[in-house]
């Protein structure tokens, strides 16, 4: 992908020019085809409205998090130190296949979580957010601004969101004709 100013030719996809750091970012932008893309690459994470993470604090034991999970029915905890500043995520998957198989559930999730988790801001597209999740085989993102966790979304939020957009794309073309 060529910089609109020094014709540097960099890696596609790129943020910022290899050569002079220009912002790339509005350079490489597919266009949609559809509804479902159209919406996905218009609206934002605050679309689905995240909702507010169940958090724990990293010295909270592996028994803690399990018992809050399932006391919630939720499939993952944020990690957060004072100021909900985001440090981890932990998972059921993580407590399946990293700390119940070993007899530790007494020690604290910081030595199971996820650090430095993948996040999404809540300015940033439902295209991008349903990427990171695709590329990443993440199940839930983290929203976060200005590096403080706001919420969080999951796969099933996307899907709820298509859903309803593909459902009133099929009504209207049956009240169309």
């Amino acid at each position: 992908m060529r910089c609109p100013c020094c014709d540097f030719d960099n890696l596609p996809g790129v943020d910022h020019c290899s050569f002079c750091q220009q912002d790339m970012s509005q350079q490489d932008r597919p266009m949609p085809h559809d509804r479902v893309e159209q919406a996905l690459m218009r609206e934002t994470v605050a679309t689905l409205q995240p909702r507010r993470a169940l958090t724990l604090p990293p010295q909270a034991t592996l028994a803690e998090a399990v018992l809050c999970m399932a006391q919630h029915d939720i499939g993952a905890v944020l990690v957060v130190e004072p100021g909900e500043v985001l440090v981890g995520i932990l998972t059921e998957r993580d407590v399946l296949f990293r700390g119940v198989a070993r007899e530790v559930q007494h020690r604290p999730i910081s030595e199971w979580m996820t650090r430095r988790p993948e996040t999404v801001r809540d300015t940033d597209s439902l295209a991008l957010a349903l990427h990171k999740m695709d590329c990443g085989g993440y199940r839930h993102l983290p929203v976060v601004r200005d590096r403080r966790l706001v919420g969080v979304i999951s796969v099933r939020d996307l899907l709820g969101y298509i859903t309803r957009i593909c459902l009133a794309s099929h009504v209207g073309s049956h009240h169309a004709g």
